[in-house]
């Protein structure tokens, strides 16, 4: 597999040391100008440069995503100067961006039409996963194909599960959302009772840790929450937007998620506040700003 010439196009917060991990481990790595310069620090490791995702596309044998959300994966596949824009015969397309399951499977058919294969391998754990390649990745594809990518997954990740075929990772990813996105709330309801009940919230949240409310949230969230470290991480915008999937989904299949909707509202607070850049733990700002009490 280091044989092959990986493109990586999304260095953002999570992309960046994503694609560090792959140069890391000595795979040649490009990206795309087209948006803006490639982080400094990945070039000095070795990463090169090309102008347009169909440049990338058409110089290396793996294409892999990592950018905001639905419209920018159609963007850079379709848009002018896009992926699809190359001869794909051979190629593998892999999406780790958290998009719509069903605009997924579109792109995944149309992508199979010009001959590439196409995986959708959204991930969770955050910047700090990212980080320190500990990343939960969840994929679509069939069986052949994620044996193939796999050591690439492996280079970035821990816990790497495929879910089923090509937009099945999207959809765990939603599902993964919605339990986060409460977790978060409860976390955030807890602490603020407590610090509201006039409890030390920092000895409160390390006797969570030991019991059965122990989860890695209250551990990363609920120490940001108490010491009031709001930078992103994942943004409020970015988890509102993954809601909205859900939201969307659920409403298609007939389905009720009325505490999803809930902690949507939570952070619809937090967004009329000029939070919508927050990191997604700042959703406790909501319910301190209804409890008149701020955590420490």
């Amino acid at each position: 597999m280091s044989s092959l010439n990986i493109g990586f196009i999304g260095l953002g917060i999570m992309g960046a040391p994503m694609a560090s991990h792959l140069l890391n481990a000595g795979y040649k790595v490009t990206t795309s100008t087209h948006h803006k310069p490639a982080p400094s620090d990945l070039v000095a490791a070795g990463l090169t440069s090309l102008d347009s995702p169909r440049d990338v596309a058409q110089s290396n044998d793996i294409i892999i995503f990592m950018v905001p959300d639905t419209p920018q994966v159609e963007e850079v596949i379709f848009g002018p100067d896009g992926v699809n824009e190359a001869d794909l015969k051979g190629k593998i397309i892999i999406d780790m961006s958290s998009i719509s399951p069903m605009a997924t499977k579109d792109f995944a058919a149309r992508i199979k039409e010009q001959g590439g294969d196409y995986i959708d391998a959204p991930v969770s754990g955050g910047e700090l996963g990212a980080k320190n390649a500990a990343l939960s990745i969840m994929v679509g594809a069939a069986p052949e194909s994620f044996e193939k990518v796999k050591p690439l997954f492996e280079v970035m990740g821990k816990n790497i599960i495929r879910i089923g075929e090509v937009g099945d990772g999207q959809t765990c990813k939603v599902a993964n959302q919605i339990a986060v996105a409460l977790t978060i709330q409860a976390v955030a309801e807890s602490l603020t009772f407590a610090s509201k009940a006039g409890a030390d919230v920092e000895r409160v949240r390390e006797a969570l840790l030991g019991g059965l409310a122990q989860s890695k949230i209250l551990e990363v969230h609920g120490e940001r929450m108490i010491k009031r470290t709001f930078d992103p991480g994942f943004r409020i915008e970015l988890h509102q937007k993954d809601l909205n999937l859900a939201l969307s989904g659920a409403n298609d299949i007939g389905l009720a998620l009325p505490n999803t909707a809930n902690a949507q509202q939570m952070f619809n607070v937090c967004r009329a506040a000029g939070g919508k850049d927050w990191d997604h733990s700042a959703l406790v700002r909501a319910i301190e700003v209804m409890s008149h009490h701020e955590i420490g």
